[in-house]
């Protein structure tokens, strides 16, 4: 895999001193560590297996140590985020957020709206950063970091988005750009925390840093807003580089207030060669890859063992963004399973003949934990697949036939998921010679 861990980066710090903090963290991060450290503080360090250790709150309690309430402001317990889109829950950002960390934060304050934090109100923007924070230092608060927002937003379940885990774009009113709408319109955006409109109206200046690319140095981190994709932009998750300058009409200000949360998220980003077509089969990750295929196309083998019903052929690795790497594989399943050969020498031997049972198509598989997780299969058809790059690494073409010839489909990568388009086929264009699909 060509994604790598992220890591968490206080203020301060220089990279090199990143791996020790890191590595406390991660130990700071057990859950059995946070209990046990509840139970000794919090609770007057009662013996475990007493009555008071029985009675003791669970630390994720977020009743605990609540201090005294500030006027316009939630209180944000103490707890585990987890942080950023774990790599089995789409949509994601791979070389944007953190896999789904987890990250131990202490207790803060935050808005309930925008600024000025006022129901009815239309939020201030076109700050820059500077300006955003003097406004909260007036009142005796401070910009929050992104990660405090993203606490904020998902609450004390660590949802996806504010209200859920399944996207609703009328409870934010997301899917929108450039809409500035008042505070407390959208009464179905409010977090676990009780946290108003986070997203669906504008973006809010943080603190942090953005250090997911170092060849765009000297950004900063914006949280919430809206924009036409929704599903994505909606996600607690999400985050946007701006240069700290900016002044924008969809760009305002939400303060935090109690001690920072100082850590910042910090990815290494590799990037490689978009598409590769892997000279030697791998025949442990094509045997996995060949279960994938849906039954209804293993069906086409007849009554063979599982593991003889699609005969993976090629393999291929595509990497659509950074820190993102899914493995392919073309292939068909024929009657008699993998067992059986193709007909015909060279280009005939992939292209079986319709009507004689043959179904093809691509697994599109992530690894994860050594074994291929299915994202999608796109049909070739009675052709065995072949594949084809373009102008963006997030888009690929892919080859096959049917009863009416050959055909091609672009198939493209959507934040994590696998677009499939109809199928193309050469056509005469007025002034050229030939067939051609464009």
């Amino acid at each position: 895999m060509s994604a790598t861990p992220s890591e968490l980066v206080g203020p301060g710090e220089h990279r090199a001193d990143r791996t020790p903090r890191g590595k406390a963290l991660a130990a700071a991060v057990s859950l059995a560590g946070l209990l046990a450290a509840s139970l000794g503080c919090d609770r007057g360090g009662a013996a475990p297996g007493t009555d008071a250790d029985l009675d003791a709150a669970p630390p994720w309690d977020v009743g605990l140590n609540e201090p005294e309430p500030r006027p316009g402001m939630a209180w944000i317990p103490k707890g585990v985020l987890i942080a950023g889109t774990p790599p089995d829950r789409l949509p994601r950002i791979a070389d944007e957020e953190m896999a789904g960390a987890q990250v131990v934060m202490h207790g803060f304050y935050i808005d309930l709206y925008s600024y000025p934090n006022e129901v009815g109100a239309i939020p201030t923007t076109n700050v820059t950063q500077d300006e955003a924070r003097a406004l909260c230092e007036a009142q005796g608060k401070r910009l929050c970091t992104e990660l405090e927002i993203e606490r904020a937003c998902k609450g004390p379940a660590n949802t996806t988005y504010e209200y859920g885990d399944a996207y609703r774009a009328p409870a934010c009113a997301t899917g929108q750009s450039r809409v500035l709408t008042p505070n407390g319109v959208n009464a179905g955006c409010v977090s676990g925390f009780g946290v108003h409109d986070l997203h669906g109206g504008v973006w809010t200046w943080t603190s942090s840093q953005w250090l997911r690319d170092s060849s765009k140095p000297g950004l900063v981190t914006l949280r919430g807003g809206n924009g036409p994709t929704g599903d994505l932009v909606g996600r607690c998750a999400h985050g946007r580089g701006v240069k700290p300058d900016t002044r924008r009409p969809e760009v305002g200000v939400r303060c935090c207030a109690g001690e920072v949360n100082s850590f910042e998220v910090v990815l290494e980003v590799t990037r490689d060669r978009p598409l590769r077509l892997e000279s030697l089969v791998d025949a442990r990750v094509a045997a996995q890859l060949s279960l994938l295929a849906p039954e209804e196309v293993r069906a086409a083998a007849g009554p063979v063992p599982a593991e003889d019903a699609f005969k993976v052929e090629r393999t291929w690795t595509w990497h659509p963004r950074g820190n993102e790497e899914l493995v392919l594989g073309g292939g068909c399943a024929r009657p008699g399973g993998a067992k059986t050969e193709a007909r015909g020498r060279g280009k005939r031997a992939k292209r079986a003949r319709p009507g004689d049972g043959t179904t093809c198509g691509l697994i599109i598989a992530r690894m994860r934990f050594s074994a291929p997780m299915l994202l999608a299969f796109v049909p070739s058809d009675v052709w065995e697949p072949t594949l084809g790059e373009t102008d963006s690494p997030r888009e690929l073409l892919l080859y096959g036939g049917d009863a009416l010839g050959a055909f091609r489909r672009r198939v493209t990568y959507e934040w994590g998921k696998i677009g499939v388009a109809d199928k193309e086929r050469k056509r005469k264009h007025k002034g050229r010679r030939g067939l051609s699909y464009d």
